[in-house]
């Protein structure tokens, strides 16, 4: 089976719209997909076939304070409009087709953190309507965005456990895998979360230990994927070259810079991704 796994990491995720839509351009469709935050909400569109959808919406609303604002974080506490874009604007403004995502034969998982164990859990999309609260959850950033209440219980960002779910992927035997990476060659992360989540969510122990060893399991994750690249196990797709956007982005050009330089590492790679599947 072919896996394909799609890092999170906000606007940045812009590079990863740009990847899927040259892949809807060869009518390539894996029978695994794992996302977690940006990767999930713009990754759905692979298989709704929906190309150009990410960058179109994006582009036209960003600048919108009912989609991405400080009103919207004040009013609402979240910083990412909840109702705007994960009700009007797919249903409405620039409808998702959720039939057709419904119809593919792949399984879509989305990674999202469980507040109370501070662990990753991956669920299966069968429909996005059905399931909104579950891509919401994946991509709730931490401090500018409320917990998602699901079946019972509290959850915020995938990226906080597990930014790239390369594990779940290959718990489902894909023998084939294709990582689609947010940052260039190199990234060392070094951010620092834990003070002020110890201040917004002062309960959740778990969490909290989750968040501290965030940036080490990350870098671990790039050198175990570094390390299977060598080896010819997986097949990597990453910028060329840095994205200088930042998660919240709201420069429409800045956005669709990145997005275009995702069309063209994906079509400069396609041959090789060819022939890796080939092997």
């Amino acid at each position: 089976m072919t896996g394909l796994v799609l890092e999170g990491g906000g606007m940045r995720g812009l590079y990863t719209a740009g990847v899927i839509d040259i892949m809807l351009d060869h009518s390539f469709e894996p029978d695994v997909v794992c996302g977690t935050s940006a990767g999930v909400t713009f990754g759905v569109n692979l298989l709704s076939k929906q190309r150009g959808r990410v960058l179109r919406y994006n582009k036209r609303f960003v600048g919108d304070r009912r989609y991405i604002s400080l009103h919207s974080w004040l009013t609402t506490g979240n910083m990412i409009n909840m109702d705007f874009a994960y009700d009007l604007l797919p249903r409405e403004l620039d409808p998702f087709d959720d039939e057709t995502f419904m119809a593919s034969k792949a399984a879509f998982y989305a990674t999202i953190t469980n507040m109370e164990t501070g662990e990753a859990e991956y669920v299966r999309l069968h429909s996005t309507w059905e399931q909104m609260d579950v891509i919401r959850a994946s991509a709730s950033l931490p401090i500018v965005s409320r917990p998602v209440e699901w079946q019972g219980q509290k959850y915020l960002d995938g990226g906080l456990a597990d930014n790239i779910p390369l594990d779940k992927c290959l718990e489902l035997d894909c023998d084939k895998v294709i990582i689609v990476l947010t940052r260039p060659l190199g990234y060392v992360r070094k951010e620092n979360l834990t003070t002020i989540t110890r201040l917004c969510y002062p309960r959740y122990k778990n969490l909290l230990h989750t968040v501290e060893k965030r940036n080490e399991n990350y870098n671990r994750r790039i050198e175990q994927i570094e390390e299977l690249e060598r080896e010819g196990k997986v097949f990597v797709l990453r910028p060329s070259e840095d994205i200088a956007i930042s998660r919240l982005e709201k420069n429409p050009a800045r956005l669709e810079q990145v997005y275009e330089l995702g069309l063209k590492d994906a079509a400069a790679q396609w041959q090789a991704l060819e022939e890796y599947l080939a092997k």
